[in-house]
């Protein structure tokens, strides 16, 4: 028997999806709860697909621990509990391009893509999904940067690591940016009126 699953990382709890389906094999959902756990420790914070092979025979089981989604590693390396509510209006983070390779070669071997640029590609398109900018850019921009060549050199070299001044820099230009998007989209106070009667 396989169960497919969408877990919190390092945190799953028992609940009745899980009940009805490992209750009636006699497994005992403790020991698996922990065994998820244990085996998704290091994705805390992220939504994580597992895998449960039972074997209901013997009432054993066996988990398989996939990489989390594009979406949950960018909140992650972005250190965001959430993307942007407003797709193309409000910016959530400000992510440098070597992040974006990092998660682009996690995902590689799920991703449809022949080669680490256009994994890289696939990633950017991703963080405009949740607001994320990447180079202080809109991720759509990065596209077609990716595209032209200008990170070329990253790319081929699998860069990784964000230089702390560039990282600094990157950190600097989005708390700017965060104030003035905090102001410009703060609730008046007549709509705030509204809501309280």
């Amino acid at each position: 028997m396989n169960i497919k699953l969408l877990v919190d990382g390092g945190a799953m709890k028992p609940g009745p999806a899980l009940s009805q389906k490992l209750g009636p094999a006699g497994v005992p959902i403790n020991d698996v709860i922990a065994k998820v756990n244990e085996a998704t420790e290091g994705f805390k914070g992220m939504k994580v697909p597992v895998e449960i092979e039972v074997d209901t025979k013997t009432k054993g089981f066996e988990i398989e621990v996939s990489s989390p989604p594009i979406s949950e590693l960018l909140k992650k390396e972005a250190g965001i509990p959430k993307g942007s509510g407003y797709q193309g209006k409000l910016n959530s983070g400000n992510l440098s391009i070597e992040q974006v390779i990092k998660i682009a070669k996690t995902k590689m071997p799920g991703l449809l893509c022949n080669n680490l640029k256009t994994a890289v590609k696939t990633t950017a398109g991703s963080c405009a999904t949740i607001g994320l900018l990447v180079e202080s850019k809109p991720a759509t921009q990065i596209g077609y940067d990716i595209d032209e060549g200008i990170y070329d050199e990253q790319i081929n070299n699998e860069v990784t690591e964000t230089p702390a001044e560039k990282k600094e820099e990157l950190d600097n230009y989005f708390k700017t940016l965060k104030a003035a998007q905090d102001a410009k989209f703060q609730p008046s106070e007549d709509d705030a009126g509204k809501k309280k009667k």
